[in-house]
């Protein structure tokens, strides 16, 4: 109701009443009868903005820098209506608030201040712009008055340099005064709710700026940003694809990471037209596993079936693929390619290949108008064969991969015993997960690199692996994205030794934050992937391990709610430390001792090419020679 001489009734009130109103009805945020004009700090007028774009989840490191938006934060989260989760390290926030967005399709934002804590989270926000995941970093910055060089600004002469430092690494924007805001969330949602390529999006907030007091116009802060399914508009646009299509035999469909939320439309497109399906790590489950037509992941890591039919693929239809190095083998993975369609809502992955017929705009609905424009005659018949040849090596695929999983325990120089094979290893607790309806997030390194092989996904969302950025550290700290969150997903933490000692502060802010997870730690006592490559190159391995035995079980052990648990030497033994993990109402951590040597049952294989090491020469000889 508009109160008659101004400003509607609530708006005009103290702070914590605000914060009451907004918590019983969040819909006040978008009637135009109950929100108007209001005179508020710029703190908690960001707090509302954010609020409009359902931003209710915080992840804060309080600092200097943020002491006036952390008072705002304290009464708003005593008032419910929304919830700060403090942390103990920014690069674990950055990955938590990820996760929470990736799982649960909902904006999170990050709070912290410039300097060490600022650069941190900004380095855990690589996984966010890597793997496309929209999140708010909002980051304490120096006043902007100038009285004198501020604790934790870079100490150089030049203005803003934190803004100029995030704008390196996604968008930013400095509230230099707070009739900023409007603008400053406009280019926010813009961002973090980008329909085809999201990604963090940096918020930086003066210590001066933060208390002062403007007018603020509450029915004009942007509410979250919408974008229609856009696709091509004329029938034409679609002839040449068409073309394409019928006069190909051999066509495989690549599909990328951005084909997780557009599954039922890729199976389709592979139904209709009799492709096979080669997946990225981070598109397990686009196909089902069992699905006569998923290859299984391609690339330098990729394998039998998935590199087979790329390699001798006369025509590629990449949807929703950004093509990094490692998924198309560094640009030489098609070598008898002719020929690309491509499926992209980003103009620049669009046209990242030559000789591309493109057809820019939302996955599913280029796809609809794609299958109409095909009609019947989709050149799916000339493809039995194609398809038959696909589905032995699939079958050589599954061979491989079943001996390698039911491989018994093998000696290691290091355990000084038997142990599983990694494979092995991480089979049983995936089998595990799946039949607990668990999500698993895998880290970097061996353990992710063997994960993305083994996982038998069904559907997208089964399994969240940092590929982007391999970023070691982010399976653990991903838990707490379950942090707060009403029936949250169980989750499995897929970490090596390494990974995990990167940032296991989630031994403590899962038990302060009541998350119900489980750390499978995976410990051969190296960085094992690239010992492997090291000997796959050069023949000799030079300092990836280490000779100092950690007792994982008792390092998590001795923090309070903490199930720690030995994982045993065999799959038996590990099967019931994974029943008892499960079944602590908290955080467990099971320590999986894991063979690391050269029999062949130890790894998955590689399959592809890459552009490292003394293979550069070969690889680059080959991209030259390219048709695609």
């Amino acid at each position: 109701m508009l109160d008659k001489n101004g400003p509607p009734v609530g708006w005009d009130l103290d702070i914590r009443t605000r914060a009451s109103k907004l918590a019983a009805d969040p819909d006040l945020l978008h009637d135009d009868g109950a929100t108007g004009i209001a005179r508020l700090t710029l703190s908690e007028a960001l707090v509302i903005g954010l609020l409009k774009q359902g931003v209710t989840q915080f992840y804060a490191i309080f600092g200097h820098g943020s002491t006036d938006l952390g008072e705002v934060l304290r009464v708003y989260s005593e008032e419910g209506a929304l919830a700060v989760i403090n942390c103990r390290n920014e690069v674990e926030m950055a990955h938590a608030a990820t996760a929470y967005a990736w799982v649960y399709g909902k904006t999170p934002a990050v709070i912290t201040s410039i300097g060490p804590g600022g650069l941190q989270a900004m380095a855990g926000s690589l996984a966010a712009a890597s793997n496309g995941v929209g999140v708010y970093h909002i980051y304490g910055d120096e006043t902007t008055r100038g009285e004198g060089y501020n604790m934790q600004q870079v100490p150089k002469p030049e203005q803003g340099i934190f803004g100029k430092v995030t704008a390196l690494m996604g968008q930013s924007y400095t509230l230099h005064t707070p009739e900023a805001l409007r603008e400053c969330l406009r280019r926010g949602t813009a961002c973090v709710h980008h329909p085809y390529k999201p990604g963090p999006f940096f918020v930086m907030l003066p210590i001066n700026t933060q208390p002062q007091e403007a007018e603020f116009n509450i029915r004009t802060l942007p509410g979250r940003s919408r974008v229609p399914a856009l696709a091509p508009a004329l029938e034409s646009d679609f002839a040449e694809a068409v073309d394409l299509l019928r006069s190909h035999e051999r066509v495989v469909i690549k599909a990328g990471g951005g084909t997780r939320n557009h599954a039922e439309a890729v199976r389709r497109l592979a139904s209709r037209i009799g492709a096979p399906v080669v997946l990225s790590p981070g598109s397990t489950g686009v196909l089902r596993d069992d699905h006569a037509q998923n290859m299984h992941v391609g690339g330098s890591k990729g394998s039998i079936s998935g590199n087979f039919a790329m390699e001798n693929a006369d025509a590629v239809i990449f949807i929703g693929s950004r093509g990094v190095c490692q998924a198309d083998c560094s640009g030489v993975g098609y070598p008898n390619a002719r020929a690309v369609l491509n499926i992209n809502g980003d103009f620049n992955d669009l046209m990242h290949y030559a000789n591309t017929v493109a057809l820019p705009g939302d996955i599913s609905a280029v796809i609809d108008r794609l299958l109409a424009a095909l009609g019947e005659n989709t050149g799916s018949r000339t493809r039995t064969g194609w398809l038959r040849q696909c589905a032995a090596k699939k079958g050589e695929w599954t061979d491989f991969k079943t001996a390698r999983f039911n491989a018994a325990p093998i000696h290691d120089a290091v355990w000084q015993r038997p142990v599983l094979a990694q494979p092995a290893a991480i089979h049983a607790v995936a089998d595990f997960a799946k039949r607990k309806g668990a999500v698993k997030f895998f880290d970097a390194g061996d353990v992710q690199a063997n994960g993305f092989q083994v996982v038998e996904d069904d559907a997208p969302g089964e399994t969240f692996t940092e590929t982007g950025a391999s970023f070691m550290g982010f399976s653990g700290s991903a838990l707490l994205g379950s942090a707060g969150v009403a029936d949250a997903k169980y989750g499995i933490a897929f970490t090596g030794d390494g990974s995990f000692m990167m940032n296991p502060q989630i031994l403590i802010d899962a038990v302060e934050h009541g998350v119900r997870g489980m750390i499978a730690l995976f410990d051969n006592r190296r960085m094992a992937a690239i010992t492997g490559l090291q000997l796959a190159q050069y023949g000799k391995e030079f300092r990836t391990n280490d000779s100092v035995a950690v007792d994982y079980a008792a390092l998590a052990g001795a923090v309070s709610g903490v199930k720690a648990i030995f994982g045993g030497h065999s799959r038996d033994e590990l099967d019931a430390a994974l029943e008892t993990a499960f079944a602590h109402d908290g955080l467990s951590l099971v320590h999986i001792p894991v063979y690391s040597g050269e029999d062949p049952l130890a790894g998955m294989g590689a399959y592809g090419s890459w552009n490292v090491g003394n293979w550069v020469a070969d690889v680059e000889a080959r991209y030259i020679e390219a048709t695609i």
